[in-house]
């Protein structure tokens, strides 16, 4: 039998939706959009993916998808607007729109982007946040997914595994990672040295252009569907999906997490790793980590070699008895499980945890980080191994992250896709510095911390142009103030070298106006902004 309401919650609820109602009805942009939303759109369904600041979700749905926490302080630009859609031609409405309201539209899959672009701005702007476009659509006739732009990879990667056990794809270790931004800027992870990149497998796409058309790979043209392969599609529309190829991968892989101190031949192990890990059969991928720690109140530095190899553990102990001795590695060491289950090991899970923590989108989790990167073409000498680790120990809180090459990256030339960084390139590095201390003490310390190693680092890095890698999104690159050509070029050539000039014309091609922009996107040859 139903519990009756109290008449005073009643009363409490009936007041609360007249004061929300006469909020949105007294903010001039929420009707305005609304007002333009509902030439398309049904009212009451333009009425409910609009999320204005006087809407009680607005908090909770901006913070949801905010990953780092250096963007969601109090001092931070807010969207005037949150636009959730919930079909594709609500992203289409929102594109046309926005235009006409003369805002600026900021994209959000995931919000994994380092530096919070896709929802911060210093000019009155929307975010259209495509959490709800998430349909995963698997074929196992031709081996294919459609995957929307606001699922996870941890929801790609679980169905998947629903379909096949002996198939998987070449993305990213971070489940709550969006599928829009990843394969948007390259996309990579333990399958790398295998099968090359996220967007080496991407056959089509479904993308909103800024005339709020709904454009395929026939559509949109091969230059278009070139750019949003590794380019930033955010400088170009908006992606709803991506069609994905499977890849194979065998019933039974073996990983492995191996930890060594200076004191335990950490810097021969890091002089071999840099030109074995790359030149090694390309069925396994070892990632190295560099950290400072203390040990029995003393400063030293650890190195981590975790890795992941397509077959059982015995072909694994051979091949690295054979290129890698240093590295000591027993079967006791190894761990032989199924893909998906090492998918979920990388993730930092447990072995045997069920996978169905990848759909954990771990909602408003966020801490204070900051990325930046680096790629090796030349090993580091061990002189200069010994010079590193005294710097990492006198910072004192920066990491680094070595992930090999070669394998298929060697095989594919660098203008195939935007993303340029194949052969000649060892490995890339990602400096990684996490904090807890919120303030812009911390902030300055931390940041700063950052930007000394990747200092040091000059001399042993790729030079003219010194790249990065644009899904480790980092400010300090350069960023934009008019989006003129010539701005764009300093962090446009670190990012993508060579590939930068196309990019421009598919920009100027496309959206001449530039519409779609952010602090570090493709400008157009000749900006109005």
């Amino acid at each position: 039998m139903p519990i009756p309401m109290r008449p005073y919650l009643l009363l409490s609820l009936v007041f609360f939706f007249n004061l929300y109602h006469s909020m949105a009805v007294s903010d001039p942009t929420h009707q305005a959009l609304l007002q333009c939303l509902t030439q398309s759109i049904p009212t009451d369904t333009a009425s409910s993916i609009i999320v204005s600041k006087s809407n009680p979700s607005y908090t909770s749905v901006l913070r949801a998808y905010i990953r780092n926490a250096r963007f969601n302080t109090s001092s931070t630009p807010k969207p005037l607007v949150i636009i959730t859609p919930l079909d594709e031609s609500h992203v289409s409405a929102a594109v046309i729109c926005s235009q006409k309201l003369g805002f600026q539209l900021k994209i959000r899959s995931g919000g994994h982007d380092y530096e919070g672009l896709s929802y911060v701005f210093d000019k009155p702007f929307f975010v259209l946040d495509m959490f709800n476009l998430r349909s995963i659509t698997v074929n196992m006739a031709d081996e294919t997914a459609w995957v929307g732009a606001g699922a996870t990879l941890g929801e790609l990667y679980y169905n998947i595994w629903k379909n096949s056990k002996v198939h998987g794809f070449p993305a990213g270790v971070c489940p709550t990672v969006g599928v829009g931004g990843h394969l948007s800027g390259a996309g990579y992870g333990t399958l790398i040295r295998k099968y090359g990149l996220s967007v080496d497998h991407v056959v089509d796409a479904k993308l909103v252009d800024v005339n709020g058309k709904i454009l395929d790979r026939k559509t949109m043209g091969e230059d278009l569907f070139w750019a949003i392969r590794g380019g930033g599609a955010a400088s170009f529309g908006v992606v709803l999906s991506y069609k994905i190829k499977l890849v194979p991968v065998p019933e039974t892989v073996t990983v492995f997490r191996i930890e060594r101190l200076l004191t335990e031949n950490a810097t021969d192990i890091t002089f071999k790793w840099q030109t074995t890990a790359p030149t090694t059969d390309e069925n396994l991928f070892m990632r190295m980590l560099l950290q400072p720690v203390t040990r029995n109140k003393k400063k030293t530095a650890r190195i981590t070699v975790i890795a992941l190899y397509l077959g059982d553990s015995d072909s694994l102990v051979s091949l690295l008895q054979k290129d890698f001795p240093e590295l000591s590695i027993g079967k006791s060491n190894c761990n032989e499980t199924t893909w998906i289950d090492s998918v979920l090991w990388w993730a930092n899970f447990d072995l045997g945890t069920p996978p169905t923590a990848l759909l954990d989108r771990d909602l408003n989790d966020a801490g204070f980080l900051k990325r930046k990167s680096d790629y090796v073409q030349t090993p580091i000498p061990k002189s200069g191994l010994e010079s590193l680790w005294q710097k990492m120990i006198e910072l004192g809180k920066v990491g680094m992250v070595f992930n090999a090459y070669g394998g298929r990256m060697d095989q594919i030339k660098p203008d195939e896709t935007p993303f340029p960084h194949r052969a000649g390139n060892l490995y890339k590095i990602q400096y990684s510095v996490n904090w807890d201390q919120p303030g812009n003490e911390a902030d300055k310390n931390f940041t700063t911390q950052a930007k000394l190693l990747h200092d040091f680092m000059t001399p042993f890095v790729s030079k003219n142009p010194r790249s990065a890698y644009f899904n480790y999104r980092d400010i300090d690159v350069g960023s934009t103030k008019k989006w003129s050509y010539e701005e764009g070029k300093v962090y446009g050539e670190s990012y993508f070298n060579g590939n930068y000039e196309r990019l421009v014309d598919v920009k100027t091609a496309v959206d001449p106006n530039n519409f779609f922009r952010n602090e570090q996107s493709i400008p157009p040859r000749s900006s109005k902004i």
